[in-house]
């Protein structure tokens, strides 16, 4: 992206901590998901320390010392001049915040959030290709080829990567839990059948489903092809969120795992078919489809079931 477009486009956003006045300079690259916001983070910790060391009678020194949490600089403010976190991110015109910014507790960030957040998907910023698979920055990955896209107020959205779409090829109808049934990670948690055949993708969080995309129970299909934004599965909250990230893999973990389960599909397949073609050919979007001497029961147990 130009230099030029760049710059216009972050100070298009600033970040909240900016917005309330708590640092002076910090724009949002990356459309205001604080939860793995590194700078967030950081601040947070910095402002915890200085709370404690308050209470206990002490002045907190420096520069960090003078840092406060951005909720709290703006509840110092006059009533008018809160507004609400969901106009501070740019999604709704000016309104102010009438709960010192408790969101729990506010029924309109209920409201908005099952109005706004089950149907808006936030397209990944980029992709790794890796033989032709898609692999998206940004995303956790569970080793049953399910992904997790972390959004707000320990709420996920979940679905099947590119990986496993096109080893079972086009599906007729995708399955999952129904609003408010448990899901527990590393079980099985969500269903896809392709004609007389059927699979279960293990889980790659534990938490309470809290909306499910409909569309695919009709037309699977659907997340063949768009498996990381129209063709999510289901949203959920989870309590152990942070805990049971640590079992799932992003970034270069990510890419590792994908090289070696493309190699070992390769393997599979050779076995079955004898030396693939070194033409630079890629594997193609139906793999079960056209080579179903493999096996469906074979490769769901070699690859999705784990």
């Amino acid at each position: 992206m130009n230099a030029m477009l760049l710059k216009n486009r972050l100070e298009k956003s600033p970040c909240i901590w900016m917005q309330a006045s708590a640092v002076r300079r910090k724009f949002c690259a990356i459309n205001y998901d604080c939860w793995p916001c590194r700078f967030d983070r950081a601040l947070r910790r910095v402002c915890d320390e200085n709370k404690r060391l308050r209470q206990k009678g002490k002045i907190p020194f420096g520069k960090k010392g003078r840092l406060i949490f951005w909720k709290d600089k703006l509840n110092g403010q006059p009533h008018w001049k809160r507004p609400c976190i969901h106009h501070m991110k740019g999604r709704i015109d000016f309104r102010i915040c009438n709960r010192e910014y408790k969101c729990k507790d506010c029924e309109f960030d209920q409201y908005f959030n099952d109005q706004y957040t089950v149907h808006a998907v936030v397209r990944p910023v980029d992709f790794i290709n890796i033989e032709g698979m898609k692999v998206p920055h940004g995303f956790y990955l569970h080793k049953g080829h399910a992904w997790l896209r972390v959004e707000e107020n320990s709420e996920v959205r979940v679905g099947l990567d590119d990986f496993a779409l096109r080893l079972l090829g086009p599906l007729d109808r995708i399955e999952a839990p129904l609003v408010g049934k448990t899901l527990v990670q590393n079980r099985m948690g969500i269903k896809v059948n392709r004609g007389s055949l059927q699979a279960d993708i293990f889980s790659p969080v534990s938490g309470v489903v809290t909306a499910i995309n409909p569309k695919l129970r009709e037309r699977g299909s659907l997340a063949n092809q768009d498996p990381y934004t129209g063709g999510w599965v289901l949203r959920a909250h989870s309590e152990t969120l942070r805990k049971e990230l640590q079992h799932l893999m992003i970034g270069s973990e990510t890419e590792a795992f994908y090289r070696a389960e493309i190699d070992r599909l390769y393997q599979v397949i050779e076995t079955e078919t004898g030396p693939m073609s070194t033409d630079g050919g890629q594997l193609g979007s139906d793999i079960y489809g056209n080579m179903p001497q493999v096996g469906w029961d074979r490769l769901v147990k070699l690859f999705l079931s784990k």
